[in-house]
């Protein structure tokens, strides 16, 4: 299973809650694109609308930009594929002001692409500096166990 893209401030900036596999629609060359591993999901977020989640702001380039139509747009919404009790689950839970649905990870799993969706919360800046502190001191530990 390889990972072609993650959102590492995800993890930082969220308590996760729950997490949830989606498959992903894409076009042929933004495939080639995810494969070669040129996905970005800085500042991407999850939407439910009319029944169906979509992924807003992942950037995907062309696979070949010389090759590519004049009219592709690499931050297109690209519909996310949830079957429809955990897209219920996951409209009802948005609709809760305090929390989100933000991808953490793009992988593939046998030749399909795969989403890692989550339900998350956003951490305080008190949390943030928890966790800074906490990866911090598990550094140490580790560089003084090596020694």
């Amino acid at each position: 299973m390889a990972h072609y893209a993650e959102n590492r401030k995800a993890r930082f900036n969220y308590e996760i809650l729950e997490k949830y596999e989606a498959g992903i629609e894409l076009l042929g060359t933004e495939v080639k694109s995810v494969r070669g591993g040129r996905m970005s999901l800085e500042g991407a977020f999850v939407v439910v609308r009319g029944g169906e989640i979509f992924l807003i702001n992942a950037n995907v380039p062309p696979y070949q930009s010389n090759n590519s139509s004049k009219d592709y747009d690499p931050l297109r919404n690209k519909k996310l594929l949830l079957t429809k009790k955990e897209i219920a689950v996951l409209a009802g839970s948005e609709k809760n002001k305090s929390l989100t649905i933000v991808p953490i990870s793009v992988y593939n799993k046998g030749r399909k692409i795969k989403v890692e969706i989550a339900l998350a919360k956003g951490k305080k800046q008190h949390d943030k500096r928890e966790s800074i502190k906490k990866r911090d001191t598990d550094r140490e530990i580790r560089r003084e166990a090596k020694n």
